[in-house]
């Protein structure tokens, strides 16, 4: 069975993942539409995903190719990364900013050795396929969204994809837990981090790709990147956030590379000034039985100093979630998220 093209009545057509037909299965809504959300127990569906032995349906991602041997040194000009000699199959995580150093786009990137895979937010794909093709000039470089024709699988994985397996993007963030050279250190958690990555199969083998595994739902899934700190382009950021806030100098930017769109407000924050806002984790009072929605304000006794970016119920740790502050709110604030206690972790210093 195919997947099929359905539209919303919010936003442009998406793509039914095939796996919406697997035994109770919960479709997710609004970004996450078109996958399941859960299968019918998200916490079991979580540990399932921490012991390794469950995927998550992420088809609902955009698919990104670009050929031609120009493709890398292209890339890394027009990217906040170095991706110049990229050694195939090794990934790398890159952003595109605007003039002003504003993300619009994050890039999940792995080279096979002839082309450049990179899997982008869903709806993300076609606005991004266009950009890089109006920024080609006369480079030896071809431009594909691809999105309709490959898919994505999340697992639990430390290992880089090998010759003969499938190809696969690696979230860096364990490699680089408690490196001090990025914006803020990861002080007293040498274990944080989530060992991660995303599978790229053709969408016709979807099903196969899964065979007889157990399935996770984006809840799940989303609940592991909440608890690793990971931010979410358009859940984490807005249209004025720039890397420096949610910590993305770590993963998404190499500070010592030449110039590209925006590298200007990279440097001058990162050398002289400090972030306006900044990412922190959050343990929310887990005694009532709902959770904050995603927007609601982050309070500091009467005074508004945030809102709420993302949400989760954890396996272990109960509820979560993630919140932009300003960047001066005191990291020992006792702060309250729609009547609801949090009490927070730093991410990013001050």
């Amino acid at each position: 069975m195919r997947d099929t093209l359905g539209t919303t009545t919010e936003g442009p057509a998406v793509l039914r993942s095939v796996l919406l037909d697997r035994h109770g299965a919960v479709e997710g809504e609004g970004p996450d539409a078109g996958v399941a959300a859960h299968y019918g127990d998200p916490l079991r569906e979580q540990r399932l995903l921490t012991e390794g032995l469950a995927v998550v349906d992420l088809s609902h991602r955009g698919v990104v190719t670009v050929t031609g041997p120009d493709r890398l040194s292209w890339l890394h000009s027009i990217t906040s990364q170095h991706l110049t000699g990229l050694p195939a199959r090794e990934s790398r995580e890159a952003l595109v900013l605007s003039p002003k150093g504003h993300v619009e786009h994050d890039l999940h990137l792995v080279d096979d050795g002839e082309t450049t895979w990179i899997t982008t937010e869903p709806g993300q794909s076609a606005a991004l396929a266009a950009w890089l093709d109006s920024m080609r000039f006369m480079l030896r470089v071809e431009v594909a969204d691809v999105t309709s024709e490959w898919a994505v699988l999340g697992e639990p994985s430390a290992a880089e994809s090998q010759p003969g397996e499938p190809l696969a993007w690696r979230d860096p963030w364990p490699d680089l837990v408690g490196d001090t050279a990025a914006y803020g250190p990861v002080d007293g958690h040498p274990a944080h981090g989530r060992a991660w990555r995303e599978v790229l199969v053709p969408r016709t083998a979807l099903a196969d790709a899964v065979g007889d595994r157990d399935l996770a739902g984006t809840w799940a899934s989303e609940a592991l990147r909440v608890e690793a700190w990971r931010p979410r382009l358009g859940f984490d950021t807005d249209h004025r956030t720039i890397a420096h806030e949610v910590d993305w100098l770590r993963t998404a930017v190499h500070l010592h590379k030449g110039c590209y769109r925006g590298q200007e407000t990279v440097a001058r924050v990162h050398n002289l000034g400090r972030p306006p806002r900044r990412l922190v984790f959050l343990h929310l009072d887990g005694s009532g039985h709902t959770l904050p929605e995603r927007g609601a304000a982050v309070l500091s006794g009467d005074r508004q100093v945030g809102h709420l970016t993302s949400v989760a119920r954890h396996f272990e740790d109960g509820p979560i979630g993630l919140a932009l502050v300003k960047r001066n709110t005191p990291v020992d604030d006792d702060l309250v998220v729609d009547g609801v206690s949090a009490s927070q972790t730093v991410v990013v210093a001050p």
